[in-house]
């Protein structure tokens, strides 16, 4: 019973004649070891049995068989195991697995099996065995081979279907958006889902089966399938994940992707950059990466390769964001605790996004853990942050919440200043997100998101401005080559102005809000190993309120004014196609058609032609009702991008892309204010259009520890919204009248160099960049500067920044963070002259000159709690200093007239150096 089987046996079966013993058997067996079970048969009918061992050393069977023949017997010994038997001449039995012993091939063999399967053959039709061929033992060795499934007579299909999982090897976590490629079958391919699952359908017989993925180990192994069946993957992190810095970007995806101009940024890591009152702040962050500045420092809105603060797409799980910044752009909106992923795309934007000029800011929620409860709670010199984290369903569904708060007013009222005692300024932000698993092809999040800000300085006035949204998104796999998305979101972002003068018959109440509705349908179709497409539909609509006044009480004499609701609808449609033309090039190319409608009830003021648009030259009023289309556009918006490979770690790109934006800011401040409203394009004011294109090359040196680029870029604007001098832009009827549409250039170059790990690690960046505007009409008043390209307000050539941390113990680092900026463009008087007796003053060209430069040097120490396992919650000390070297950098300069003399002053925001000392405790 202990004889072996000897694979000469498989090469002999042409010699044999099958015998198909008809001998019978009477066996009582209750849980059996299978061993045994056969040893009864051999003594029963003189059959001698040859397998190994071990294929069913640990199987037991149950039955009762009263007079069975053998081979039914058998049957049911070896159902539902890989075993199948085979009865030679001489009453010997010989047990093999997969596959089945032929002592004759079927009539027709060598044709069937040297034809070309076509992919639309029927599954019904008769396949020919399936034998593997003879592989070298070199490769077998390398490669390795594993069969699936059991051959049987009568299931004589051509293509089975294999099933598995495939999970990390440290943690046996899943690994999902893992592709699964059959080598030398383009049309064959899978994607592992949010669970890890595949499922591909593979012909019959020899497979090469091969994982891709940035983030893993390769993984190859011949597969030979003789039925469907199931194969789990582990697989180990790739060593490429070693790359990863403080911007959290894989170490090769600087050269291997094929965008350009795209940032990612590591949120965990930017606890150790010193900032303002110890903040972590996302968007701070982001401006020390090259391209990426603000107008000032504490102000608002983002300029990103030389384009204006609205042209930037700023994205909260899909939902556009208006304002995402506290208290002046002091701090940011977004919570550091909630946010998981950040992307920036400056350069070649994705198809997907659309209606922005400049740049996509894609900001996602982390998802909550399914597994256990946990949190994170920080407090600082004026906020203090709390985010809980919780499984409603366990490795299903959790709900992570955050919450953040200034306690500003309590300091205020501590101040021993009396024009402080009825000042106010507080701001607070709450996020949540559920994200649910309902089984290995679905899933559902949902992200509720509002902030409110709130603040008057020894001031009449209170100001306050909310941001709302909300996201529901709904993910699924449809097979192994489809994926989905419908995601619904709703966006509100108002401000409002309360007045109470002290004569106390002005009083009023003055507001702004703006609301979006957006649908979108994304899909991912994995074509082969060569193509993966991305196409979808979105559409969004917009109602716009520009703007009401209204007295505060019955003593006022203010006039109530409200004006008439905007709305419109951008709707677009795309597709992509990610291209690996060979091993060096790749490609990603693809189209976005835009389509806008400016819909009423409204009125189109129609202007008379040849002359500036003015009061003057108002000719007639159209009237539109509910949901008539007013004006449209609309427009072909092309995005492509490539990748070639000089040298295994050197890489060329190059990059086009031009978009619409039918949707524009309303203000005359330098930078973004609270208080900006925006303007829907209609029949007067024309969406903006601009083209970008993009050259650079990416550099990896000794095993990604080090990481460089230098990209160039140009960029070039129409319909740019500008203002007349003296505009009034708020609760204007006619905001046509008093805005001027011009084009816009902008050009640079950016350098950054990075190093991910070791002791000291971090990155430098310089960029030199240009803006330029240009607003020439056909007449006077609609000409700046006589026509001539002149810098914007956010030209700023030279930025240069610096970003290290040194970690001197695994408690203890040191980080330091140095900005250098030109000095902004500003108009200054130039003189002053009389005219009917009244003195005025005559300013210079516009931005003719600048602002002192800026420069500010942050630092701060690092203080990690203890590193042991066994403890309800790590700790962590930042104590920083921000603008150590006390330098007293200009926000803005602006004139007084005193004592018949024009006087030129200051404003700044940190004259001094700030400490700060913050901390943070994680459980």
């Amino acid at each position: 019973m202990r004889k072996k089987l000897l694979f000469v046996m498989f090469f002999l079966t042409f010699q044999l004649i099958t015998a198909q013993s008809d001998t019978t058997v009477t066996l009582n067996l209750q849980n059996t070891p299978v061993t045994e079970a056969l040893e009864e048969i051999e003594r029963q009918t003189g059959l001698h049995f040859f397998f190994i061992e071990e294929w069913v050393s640990e199987r037991t069977i149950s039955g009762n068989f009263e007079q069975v023949a053998v081979e039914k017997v058998l049957d049911q010994i070896f159902e539902n195991t890989l075993i199948n038997f085979f009865f030679m001449q001489g009453e010997r039995v010989v047990l093999i697995r997969n596959v089945l012993i032929y002592d004759e091939l079927p009539e027709g063999y060598f044709e069937i099996h040297n034809a070309v399967v076509q992919a639309n053959e029927s599954e019904e039709e008769e396949a020919a065995p399936i034998f593997s061929g003879a592989r070298k033992a070199s490769e077998s060795k390398e490669v390795g081979t594993v069969r699936i499934g059991k051959e049987t007579g009568e299931n004589r299909r051509k293509h089975f279907t294999l099933r598995g999982k495939i999970t990390d090897k440290e943690t046996g976590d899943p690994l999902s958006g893992v592709a699964l490629v059959v080598a030398g079958k383009q049309n064959l391919g899978a994607v592992t889902d949010v669970d890890g699952n595949y499922e591909i359908k593979l012909p019959a017989g020899e497979n090469i089966l091969e994982t891709k993925s940035i983030m893993t180990e390769s993984y190859k192994k011949r597969v030979i399938v003789f039925n469907d069946g199931q194969m789990d993957i582990a697989l180990g992190e790739s060593l490429e994940m070693l790359g990863e810095v403080m911007l959290d970007a894989n170490a090769r995806n600087n050269v291997k992707e094929a965008n350009t101009g795209v940032e990612q940024i590591n949120v965990r890591e930017i606890k150790n950059i010193p900032l303002v009152l110890g903040e972590r702040d996302i968007l701070k962050v982001a401006t020390t990466l090259p391209g990426i500045s603000t107008a000032g420092e504490g102000s608002s809105g983002f300029n990103v390769r030389g384009g204006k603060a609205d042209q930037n797409l700023i994205l909260l799980d899909d939902a556009v964001i208006y304002n995402p910044s506290h208290f002046f752009g002091l701090f940011s909106a977004l919570n550091p605790f909630t946010s998981g992923d950040v992307k920036i795309y400056k350069g070649n934007m994705p198809a997907e996004y659309g209606g922005r000029l400049s740049s996509v800011f894609d900001i996602r929620t982390r998802d909550a853990s399914t597994q256990k409860f946990g949190g994170e709670a920080s407090i600082g010199p004026v906020t203090g942050n709390l985010t809980l984290e919780m499984p409603v369903i366990k490795d299903k569904a959790g709900l992570l919440v955050g919450g953040r708060s200034t306690y500003s007013d309590w300091i205020l009222r501590s101040l021993d200043e009396e024009s402080l005692n009825n000042s106010t300024a507080t701001f607070f932000d709450v996020i949540a997100k559920y994200n649910h698993i309902i089984n290995n092809k679905n899933e559902f999040e949902a992200t509720g998101y509002f902030s409110r800000d709130k603040f008057s300085i020894t001031s009449d006035s209170l100001y306050s401005y909310n941001n709302r949204l909300v996201t529901l998104r709904y993910n699924r796999s449809l097979n192994e080559k489809n994926r989905g998305s419908i995601i619904l979101s709703n966006s509100d972002y108002q401000f409002n102005i309360d007045y109470e003068g002290y004569l106390g018959n002005n009083n009023f109440s003055s507001g702004y809000r703006i609301n979006e509705t957006e649908l979108k349908i994304n899909l991912t179709h994995l074509y082969s190993a060569a193509h993966r497409f991305d196409y979808g539909v979105s559409s969004k609509l917009y109602m716009v309120s520009p703007g009401d006044v209204k007295p505060l009480d019955e003593e006022s004499v203010v006039q109530a004014l409200s004006i008439p609701q905007e709305k419109g609808l951008e709707s677009a449609a795309y597709f992509t196609d990610n291209f690996t033309v060979n091993e060096k090039l790749l490609i990603n190319t693809g189209v976005r058609y835009s389509f806008y409608a400016a819909i009423g009830e409204g009125t189109v003021n129609v202007y008379e032609k040849g002359v500036p648009k003015s009061e003057a030259s108002l000719i007639d009023r159209e009237e539109y009702g509910a949901n008539e289309v007013m004006a449209t556009y609309g427009g072909l918006e092309g995005r492509i991008s490539a990748r070639y490979y000089l040298l295994p770690n050197l890489s060329a790109k190059a990059s086009f892309n031009n978009t619409y934006q039918y949707i524009h800011t309303l203000t005359n401040n330098t930078t973004m204010s609270p208080t900006d409203t925006y303007k829907l394009s209609d029949a007067n004011i024309e969406p903006q259009r601009g083209n970008q294109y993009s050259l650079g090359l990416y550099k990896n040196f000794e095993s990604n520890l080090y990481e460089l680029s230098v990209e160039g870029y140009y960029k070039t604007t129409r319909n740019t919204l500008d203002f007349k001098v003296g505009a009034q832009l708020f609760l204007n009827e006619d905001i046509e009248t008093e805005v001027l549409q011009g084009e816009g250039r902008a050009y640079g170059f950016e350098l950054l160099l990075k190093k991910s790990r070791g002791a000291l690690n971090g990155w430098v960046g310089y960029s030199y960049n240009r803006s330029l505007l240009k607003l020439d009409g056909n007449f006077n008043e609609e000409q700046v500067n006589n026509g001539e390209y002149f810098p914007s307000n956010f030209d700023k050539p030279h930025d240069f920044s610096f970003v290290g941390n040194y970690k001197m113990t695994k408690r203890f680092s040191f980080s330091a963070n140095f900005v250098y900026q030109t000095g902004r463009p500003v108009t200054f008087p130039v003189g002053k002259y009389e005219f009917n007796g009244s003195e005025y003053v005559h300013y210079s060209d516009r931005n003719e000159f600048r602002i002192p430069d800026y420069y500010r040097l942050d630092l701060s120490l690092n203080i990690e709690g203890n590193h042991k396992i066994a403890k309800l919650a790590h700790s962590f000390w930042n104590i920083s200093v921000y603008n150590v070297l006390g330098r007293n950098n200009p926000y803005s300069v602006f004139f007084i007239t005193e004592g018949g003399e024009v006087k030129a002053l200051q404003s700044s925001i940190f004259s001094i150096p700030v400490p700060t000392i913050t901390y943070n405790l994680k459980f």
